[in-house]
């Protein structure tokens, strides 16, 4: 389970990356690419908005998938010194 979590956490952060790259940093954005002709015809006067929501939903998205993650993984084996004398016992000296 957790290799699907891990692809699912990599598939959502390029695409967050690819809208963090896409918005402008003064808020221009795309509107400031297609101009106002654009504004009317696409309505890309929301398309701030909507890069907005899927970044924050994006990085909802990532932390929630870290924290389930936690959930699938096991405490390790005791494999220490320890784990290997409590699975051998001591032989007892015959006379």
């Amino acid at each position: 389970m957790i290799p699907i979590i891990t692809i699912l956490i990599l598939l959502a952060c390029v695409i967050l990356a690819f809208f963090i790259l896409i918005q402008n940093p003064k808020g221009g954005g795309l509107t400031g690419t297609f101009g106002s002709m654009s504004s009317q015809v696409m309505g890309v006067k929301q398309s701030t908005d909507v890069m907005e929501k899927g970044t924050w939903t994006l990085i909802s998205v990532i932390g929630g998938l870290c924290i389930i993650s936690v959930l699938f993984f096991q405490k390790p084996a005791d494999t220490g010194k320890g784990a290997q004398q409590k699975a051998i016992p001591a032989k007892k000296a015959t006379k």
